[in-house]
């Protein structure tokens, strides 16, 4: 197959201009170094077809670097993605224009058998607050150029930072016609917040079809993810900008929390960790990590901090690897003290404890959660009667508490809660809740509809008069597909609620159905 790009001069030379010579992860350097000493490492392999069809991205920004990721799959759905069991060496380059005119940075990766030939490549020492492009090579073969950028300096406080948010993108269940219009937005950043896969078979009637049943070895996340990455439109998001990710339940399986499925009667707990470790090391194989993310096992240290200078601090959350079960089990309850227990958690103690730290030392004006599932107590029940997720932070209400009263007490600047998971869109004031109208409000948190989970959505929402009489807090609620568009300033927040009408055809229009402002110090939701 030929490359989709004219082809670069073999050895990627360098402009007149400074460049750095920057590496890939330490594992891949090691097993690079390793493979050279024994001559196994293929320069130029003989493969089956072009070796980039899975497109590239890049993620995790710092003042002066980012990470870069390809995975070499000429045959992406098959075991093994159609490459030889070998490494090989992969070239890469950075420039400071479209056309790879100035080159700043290259280097040399080994894509690894035993990481389905995944590069992670960590750039360093490049200038702050600017736009890169980059390109990979294999051989003659070149891949398609992204776009990212690295982030201003720590002192540096930027006029603006526009970044754009989504989660649930359910492959049969629609077109991913949002990423289209996101990847033309003039975005510095794109978070997702988790279910980029989903782990379950075949469904017969669907917009699109998975490639064969439930997924649970190694290989059937690798060829999961490869299917979802063959498409266009999100190959073109990721190459828009720079990405920072964080998974949900879908990664492994719904619903479960921490070893414990969502099922145990009929999985065991070392059941669940063997499927844990396949899905967490295809996650990381599949998403532009940084080394400090590599999966040990059935564990991997994904929550981390992202800052944008001292307009905004990213502080990525994972709600799921350490958290306890869900009290009186799955599904909406009635309140009961179960939620209120010390030992319930979303975060486990030491990210807790993590959370709180950065949030107190932050000097940044916004400070973003970036989390998975709603933080807003929201009763979904008409009448006096209340039912609460007790999936979501509500089944969690000790701890949701001391998050709310650490954030009052310590004075955190301006937190901002971005969630996904539940298909709908939602703008809420967090505190007072109908159980405690006395407290104040705090922060404010939007959640993210899905890009194509539940299907074609609709504009006017069942039940929402009534939703909102028995919320106070809740100040927006939609059941469109889409994603969420947000400009930061030092003086104020703006979300765009951005939908489209349909995702089981193509072709949908973007709208942009409310958009919000919040001014810094005033945790107020204002329509704009």
């Amino acid at each position: 197959m030929a490359s989709p790009a004219a082809p670069l001069p073999g050895n990627f030379p360098l402009s007149r201009r400074r460049f750095v010579l920057a590496g890939a992860s330490l594992a891949a350097a090691a097993a690079a170094s390793s493979a050279r000493l024994r001559g196994a490492v293929a320069a130029a392999p003989k493969l089956p077809g072009y070796p980039f069809t899975l497109g590239v991205a890049s993620g995790d920004p710092t003042p002066d670097g980012f990470v870069l990721w390809t995975r070499l799959a000429p045959r992406p759905l098959e075991p093994g993605g159609g490459m030889p069991a070998e490494a090989v060496e992969v070239g890469w380059q950075v420039a400071e224009d479209e056309a790879m005119g100035r080159v700043v940075a290259r280097g040399t990766a080994v894509a690894n058998p035993g990481w389905a030939h995944a590069v992670h490549v960590e750039v360093e020492g490049l200038r702050p607050g600017r736009w890169y492009w980059y390109q990979f090579r294999v051989g003659s073969e070149v891949s398609t150029k992204g776009r990212t950028r690295t982030f201003p300096a720590p002192t540096e406080l930027p006029e603006r930072l526009r970044f754009a948010f989504a989660s649930c993108q359910h492959y049969e269940s629609g077109l991913y016609t949002a990423y289209e219009h996101m990847a033309r937005e003039d975005l510095d950043l794109i978070v997702h917040l988790g279910d980029y896969i989903y782990e379950g078979g075949i469904t017969a009637g669907r917009t699109r079809r998975h490639n064969g049943g439930e997924i649970l070895t190694l290989d059937d996340y690798r060829a999961r993810y490869a299917l979802y990455r063959l498409d266009p439109a999100l190959q073109a998001a990721h190459a828009a900008a720079p990405w920072l990710v964080t998974w949900d339940d879908h990664e492994v399986a719904n619903n479960y929390a921490g070893d414990i499925p969502q099922d145990p009667d009929r999985t065991t707990r070392e059941q669940f960790l063997r499927r844990r470790t396949a899905a967490y090391q295809a996650y990381y194989e599949a998403m532009p990590l940084r080394r400090a993310q590599l999966p040990r096992g059935a564990d991997l240290p994904l929550y981390r901090r992202v800052t944008a200078g001292r307009l905004a601090g990213f502080h990525v959350l994972d709600t799921r690897q350490y958290r306890s079960d869900q009290p009186l089990g799955d599904g909406r309850k009635a309140p009961h003290p179960a939620q209120l227990d010390p030992a319930g958690t979303l975060l486990g103690a030491t990210q807790r404890d993590w959370l709180r730290q950065g949030l107190e030392g932050s000097a940044a004006t916004w400070n973003v959660l970036a989390q998975q599932v709603m933080f807003a107590r929201v009763d979904r029940t008409p009448g006096p009667e209340a039912t609460l997720s007790m999936d979501q932070w509500p089944g969690y209400e000790h701890e949701r508490r001391l998050l709310l009263r650490h954030w009052r007490e310590a004075g955190v600047r301006n937190p901002v809660v971005i969630t996904g998971d539940i298909h709908t869109n939602w703008a809420n004031e967090l505190g007072p809740d109908f159980e405690r109208p006395e407290d104040p409000v705090t922060a404010v948190e939007f959640v993210g509809t899905s890009i194509s989970s539940s299907g074609d959505g609709r504009a006017e929402a069942r039940g929402l008069n009534q939703l909102l009489a028995e919320n106070p807090g809740v100040k927006f609620y939609n059941e469109e597909r889409g994603y969420v568009s947000c400009e930061l300033t030092p003086q104020a927040w703006t979300t765009h609620f951005r939908t489209v009408p349909y995702v089981t055809r193509p072709g949908a229009p973007l709208v942009t159905r409310a958009s919000y402002r919040v001014e810094a110090g005033r945790p107020k939701l204002e329509r704009a």
